[in-house]
C-alpha cells in the first residue's frame, strides 16, 4: 500500500481522487477557493497548483455576482474583461490536467440569491451563460443572503436539467448548517438535502469564522451524528491564513484533523481551504503548498 501511495503522489497526471488506506478508492476533494487573481496588481497564477503536483482536484473561481440592471461581475468586473483572459487561459490548461474548474456564485456581496430567487428568468439566464463560455465543470452556490427553500431548489434544477449529470452543484454553507444550527441562507438544509440531495454533488462547508472548527474532529463530528448529510458530501473547508478569516488552523493541526476524520469516515469528503493566493505554510511565494499538505493527510 505504501508503494502504490507513493507512486500517486509522484504522478505527474492529477489525479481525481486521493487514495485512501481501503480496498476500494474512495473519492475525496482537495479544493482549493481561487477569489485573489491580482495581489498588489500583481497576476496570481493557479498553475503553481498542477506544476507543483499539489494534486488539487477542484478548484472554485470567486466571486460571480449578478448584479442589478442584468450586470455580471467577477469580482469588480465582468468576467470577458481584459484582465481574466491569462487567468480563463491558465484554468482551460488545468482543466485539461484533469481538475475541476467551478465558479463560486454570492459569498459575502448580497444580492445575486435575492435576485435568482425573485426574478429567475431575468438573471439565471445570465449565470447559464457565464457557465456556457468558459466551459465551467460546475457552480459552488454560497449562500450568504435570504433565499427562500423553493427557489434554491428551482435553481438547483435548473442547473441539473441544462448541464446534466456529470455537472457539479456544490454550496458552501457554514458548517452550523449542517449539524441543526444558524445558518446564513435563510432556508433550511435538512430541507434542501431531503428534497434535493441527489442533485446535490457535495458540500463545501465553512468550519471556521465561528461556526466551526478544524483544531478538531468536533465540528464535523457534530454534523454527522446530526444524521442528515452523510460524510461523502461533507468537504471540511478551512481558512488557509489567519489574514483571510477567523478560526485560522495551522497546517499541522490541520493535517492531523484530516488524518483523524479519514480514520473515522472511510467516505469522508475531503478539505477546501479559503483561499488560494496567501495559502500557508507556503504563503505568497509558494501557495500550493496547502493544498499539497492536505492531499498527504488525505491519503494516509
Amino acid at each position: 500500500m505504501k508503494r502504490i501511495l507513493l507512486c500517486a503522489l509522484l504522478a505527474l497526471a492529477i489525479p481525481v481522487a486521493v487514495a485512501v488506506p481501503s480496498h476500494a478508492a474512495v473519492p475525496r476533494h482537495v479544493v482549493v477557493y481561487y477569489q485573489t487573481q491580482y495581489d498588489a496588481g500583481r497576476y496570481v497564477s493557479p498553475l503553481g497548483l498542477t506544476q507543483h503536483h499539489a494534486h488539487v482536484t477542484d478548484i472554485l473561481v470567486a466571486a460571480l455576482h449578478l448584479d442589478a440592471n442584468k450586470v455580471v461581475h467577477l469580482n469588480d468586473d465582468p468576467p470577458a474583461a481584459a484582465k481574466f483572459k491569462r487567468m480563463w487561459a491558465d484554468l482551460a490548461k488545468m482543466r485539461a490536467a484533469g481538475v475541476h474548474v467551478l465558479v463560486m456564485v454570492g459569498g459575502a456581496a448580497p444580492g445575486s440569491f435575492r435576485r435568482l430567487d425573485s426574478s429567475f428568468s431575468t438573471y439565471y439566464p445570465l449565470l447559464r451563460n457565464v457557465i456556457r463560455t468558459y466551459h465551467l465543470d460546475g457552480v459552488d452556490l454560497d449562500v450568504e443572503e435570504n433565499m427562500s427553500l423553493a427557489g434554491m431548489e428551482r435553481l438547483i434544477d435548473a442547473l441539473r436539467k441544462d448541464f446534466g449529470a456529470k455537472f457539479l452543484i456544490t454550496l458552501a454553507p457554514v458548517a452550523t448548517a449542517l449539524s441543526g444550527g444558524g445558518n446564513l441562507s435563510g432556508f433550511s438544509y435538512d430541507r434542501l438535502y431531503r428534497d434535493r440531495g441527489a442533485k446535490i454533488s457535495w458540500f463545501n462547508a465553512q468550519f471556521y469564522n465561528g461556526w466551526g472548527s478544524l483544531a478538531s474532529t468536533a465540528s464535523y463530528d457534530a454534523v454527522i451524528r446530526h444524521g442528515v448529510v452523510p460524510a461523502a458530501k461533507v468537504v471540511a473547508g478551512a481558512v488557509t491564513n489567519p489574514a483571510s478569516g477567523g478560526g485560522y488552523v495551522s497546517p499541522g493541526t490541520l493535517q492531523s484533523t484530516l488524518r483523524k476524520l479519514t480514520a473515522k469516515y472511510p467516505t469522508f469528503a475531503g478539505a477546501a481551504g479559503w483561499e488560494y493566493f496567501n495559502s500557508l505554510p507556503g504563503g505568497r511565494s509558494a501557495p500550493w503548498t496547502w493544498a499539497s499538505a492536505v492531499a498527504t493527510a488525505l491519503a494516509r
